[in-house]
């Protein structure tokens, strides 16, 4: 790398337009592909359309996963492994499932479009699982837990996991779009929206873990799936009626195709030799690269044969055999993410504990709190309040004032887990201390309260952070890609946990008190530590993409 990299901006330019045009000046049009107006479209108007629909999918979506441990152990009696490591896998294919939507809404259908019919999906997973729920009333008691109902439970949650990865995959990147970036006030607005965007999302999961919850084990659970599918179909309605105020991005054909095409053209070229002279190797904007251009950087020179040109033998060159510098440069920008992104997918295996051993831990503790019993499930409501109370906080004091980069944002959050599995495991090996001592259930259900609430402060600094590290960060035609990084990290994060806690099973007996689940926390904890040791050497050598304005 040379050092004229640093300083140089990766995006120039080619044909700016004038900031105060009355039409947006970053290629967004309108429900009839005419170049969006910015008094009439977008900005905060559909953001508050967006962030709603937002909202109503996550108090969906955590109305199923938080207290999935608990229905899958009650109603189906899993044993407390299988319960933990199937509602770790089903987390994890709703966040892998967000590969297939970026590349539908990014080459196919677009982000708006992607959302709706995935939300369709969604909905329909919905109704399975409140079928499913009162399939043993309908039929016979003695379905409950039967193969028949087996199947009917996971279709429908797999039909939901199928939806929510089309819906995570669009939605955040369909909001940041109704911003500018073009226009310098609009990109400030754009980073807040990030913000506000997992404010609205740890609200839905705030109304999932006490309201929802309640509902689920006090009322039913078929009660409770009912009023989230009512939910998710009112939300497709009014997200559908705000389409005539939202900006729509071009389609820039698929992101996966052109960095297929890098990759195989460098391997095919690797015998070839590199120009000394960077300027020598192609780079002829196609149409969809009409206005802007990615400058040729020195990291990862192997890709650059992929660009290299050869002598004119009187055919044009495949694709497969020849590409831009842009093209090259675009699967650099992913290949410097690699490392932030692998950091990001064992923090994610850390939160994953929140819907799984963390609710088997409360569900052996003392549940009583004054007159009530609280269900284990809402001590997350102590994660959420954290995110919902921190979120404003950060957005207007710790943001203006210490002015944290994107990566120290992550940073902080990785060791903010870190302590977090620490007190976890602090709290177990005393729990099995008193249980050794003949107290068994003593120790109160709000000793796990610390642990949800540092969690939630963690995810106030790495979640968001991430998500706009990695739309930031990402070449211009794979926004939605970029974002479903942070959902594939999450998808990593949760399979890991998953294959975690089948290794270790003989310390998750089916009675905690036999087992030692204190030592499954310090594992999580000392990888974490690692964890951490590996993000802080990655990021000081990170190289951004930066965009110019």
């Amino acid at each position: 790398m040379e050092a004229g990299d640093e300083e140089r901006p990766l995006i120039h330019y080619l044909h700016p337009q004038d900031e105060g045009s009355q039409y947006t000046c970053d290629g967004t049009v309108d429900i009839n592909k005419q170049p969006a107006l910015k008094q009439s479209t977008g900005n905060w108007r559909a953001c508050l359309l967006i962030l709603g629909a937002e909202f109503s999918e996550c108090l969906a979506f955590f109305g199923v996963g938080i207290n999935l441990v608990t229905y899958l152990m009650r109603v189906l009696h899993e044993s407390n492994v299988d319960a933990a490591k199937n509602v770790s896998t089903w987390s994890g294919t709703c966040f892998f499932t967000t590969l297939i939507g970026a590349f539908l809404a990014d080459t196919y259908w677009g982000r708006y479009r992607t959302v709706v019919i995935f939300t369709s999906f969604f909905a329909f997973g919905m109704l399975g699982l409140t079928g499913s729920a009162w399939l043993p009333l309908l039929l016979d008691s003695a379905y409950n837990g039967s193969g028949i109902h087996r199947v009917a439970v996971y279709l429908g949650l797999y039909l939901v996991a199928v939806g929510a990865g089309g819906i995570k995959a669009g939605i955040s990147a369909f909001g940041a779009d109704q911003f500018d970036s073009a226009d310098p006030a609009e990109r400030v607005r754009k980073g807040s929206f990030f913000n506000w965007f997992f404010f609205f999302s740890n609200m839905g999961s705030l109304l999932s873990s006490t309201v929802l919850v309640w509902v689920q084990e006090n009322i039913g659970w078929g009660v409770g799936f009912a009023i989230l599918m009512v939910l998710t179909v009112l939300s497709l309605t009014v997200f559908v009626a705000g389409r005539k105020v939202y900006r729509y991005k071009k389609l820039e054909g698929s992101p996966l195709t052109s960095v297929s095409q890098v990759v195989v053209a460098a391997v095919r070229n690797y015998h070839l030799t590199l120009p000394e002279d960077a300027s020598a190797l192609h780079e002829v904007p196609s149409p969809n690269e009409a206005n802007c251009k990615i400058e040729h950087t020195f990291q990862f020179r192997f890709f650059d044969k992929a660009a290299i040109v050869v002598p004119p033998s009187g055919e044009k060159r495949s694709p497969w055999r020849l590409c831009t510098v842009s093209q090259v440069e675009e699967l650099k920008m992913l290949l410097r993410m690699f490392p932030v992104w692998a950091s990001m997918a064992l923090f994610f295996a850390v939160t994953a504990q929140m819907s799984s051993t963390f609710i088997e831990q409360g569900m052996v503790m003392d549940k009583r709190v004054g007159p009530f019993t609280v269900p284990p499930a809402s001590l997350a409501t102590f994660h959420t309040l954290t995110i919902v109370v921190g979120i404003p906080i950060y957005d207007a004091l710790v943001a203006p004032l210490a002015r944290p980069t994107q990566l120290q944002r992550l940073g902080v959050g990785l060791a903010l887990s870190v302590a977090s599995m620490v007190y976890a495991a602090l709290v177990e090996a005393r729990r099995l201390e008193m249980v050794g001592a003949g107290g068994r259930a003593a120790m109160s259900i709000l000793w796990q309260a610390p642990a949800f609430a540092v969690m939630g402060a963690a995810e106030v600094f790495s979640s968001i952070g991430a998500l706009e590290f990695f739309y930031d960060q990402s070449p211009d035609g794979m926004k939605s890609l970029g974002t479903s990084l942070v959902y594939l990290a999450i998808a990593a994060g949760s399979y890991f946990n998953s294959a975690a806690l089948g290794a270790v099973g003989g310390w998750i007996p089916d009675d905690l008190d036999e087992g030692h689940l204190d030592y499954f926390f310090w594992l999580i904890a000392a990888l974490s530590v690692v964890n951490l040791l590996h993000f802080l050497h990655c990021s000081r050598r990170y190289r951004g993409n930066k965009t110019a304005s």
